[in-house]
């Protein structure tokens, strides 16, 4: 999932990083207005959580292996455009002192698992709480499709810009990145479902997108 130099377009890059350079604006405005004392610990203990899970690998089909994404789970914490502002700190280390995706892909690779893979994978969570009951179960549930579907998003774009940049034919690129991807989802599902049901166990309160309905707090659903 991390681009590295060379594999995409300078127009491409180009492109993305004045989308994810402008998106990272406008959430430090958001975040200098908006935040309070409780929710700037809870971020940098986000990015923290992010960055060393990220850095373990789990195996799927054919001896490939996938990671952690966590952009969902950062923005069910924090708020969408908070999370872009974590996965942006996670990549910028990530880039500069492991090598971890190339410097100028920087914005590509921010576009897609922080625009696309929280921002966006996030409004999807919202659309799927605006049909479901409002229950502890359909937000989980919800988390689980969404944070599935956010690292198969994050994949396509990836697949996309491969192809506009010549790299690979989106025909051949886009089937094996969701291919992979789908696969490499399940364990995202899986681990942020988990950490999410947990904190909605311990401290409800620091889960910013659970907002269950009054008569559903009063019988603890």
């Amino acid at each position: 999932m991390h681009i590295p130099d060379g594999l995409v377009s300078n127009s491409v890059n180009a492109v993305t990083c004045v989308v994810s350079v402008g998106t990272c604006a406008v959430a430090l405005v958001r975040a200098n207005r908006d935040l309070g004392e409780r929710q700037v610990p809870l971020l940098g203990v986000t990015a923290a959580f992010v960055f060393a899970a990220q850095m373990l690998n789990f195996p799927v089909a054919g001896g490939t292996s996938g990671h952690f994404l966590g952009a969902l789970l950062a923005a069910i914490l924090l708020g969408p455009l908070n999370a872009c502002l974590v996965m942006a700190v996670v990549l910028l280390i990530q880039c500069l002192g492991f090598t971890d995706g190339g410097i100028t892909a920087l914005g590509s690779n921010l576009f897609n698992m922080g625009i696309v893979g929280g921002i966006v994978s996030y409004g999807v969570l919202r659309a799927l709480l605006l049909v479901l009951p409002s229950s502890r179960g359909s937000f989980l549930a919800a988390t689980a499709i969404a944070s599935w579907l956010s690292t198969l998003l994050a994949a396509a774009c990836c697949a996309i810009e491969l192809g506009m940049s010549g790299t690979s034919p989106l025909r051949v690129a886009l089937p094996a990145m969701a291919g992979a991807y789908s696969l490499i989802g399940i364990g995202e599902a899986i681990i942020t479902t988990a950490v999410v049901s947990t904190v909605l166990t311990v401290r409800p309160d620091l889960v910013g997108a659970w907002r269950p309905a009054p008569e559903a707090e009063l019988q603890g659903a």
